[in-house]
């Protein structure tokens, strides 16, 4: 059986700037905070590489289409309190 095609998305359910971290993670499986704390690592000791590439993906990598994006659960319902006694 072949497996469906991944394509690389910046995130719209699971960003902070622009889903450039978020679309990675997704794309490679990985928790987002790592991806977000690399590419911070790698802009504070590769001298600002890594803000580049990040600019970069902003521009030519596609936003996710609505139709891929997770849908959120909608909120659950809040539990009625009991009237309070009355003395």
């Amino acid at each position: 059986m072949s497996q469906p095609e991944k394509h690389l998305y910046r995130s719209r359910s699971n960003r902070v700037i622009a889903g450039v971290c978020g679309g990675l993670a997704e794309f490679f499986s990985l928790d987002a905070t790592l991806v977000r704390l690399a590419f911070v690592l790698g802009i504070i000791f590769g001298l600002g590489s890594l803000l580049v590439v990040y600019v970069i993906m902003l521009f030519v990598v596609p936003e996710e289409p609505l139709s891929v994006a997770p849908v959120p659960p909608p909120p659950a319902p809040a539990e009625p309190t009991p009237p309070a006694e009355q003395q």
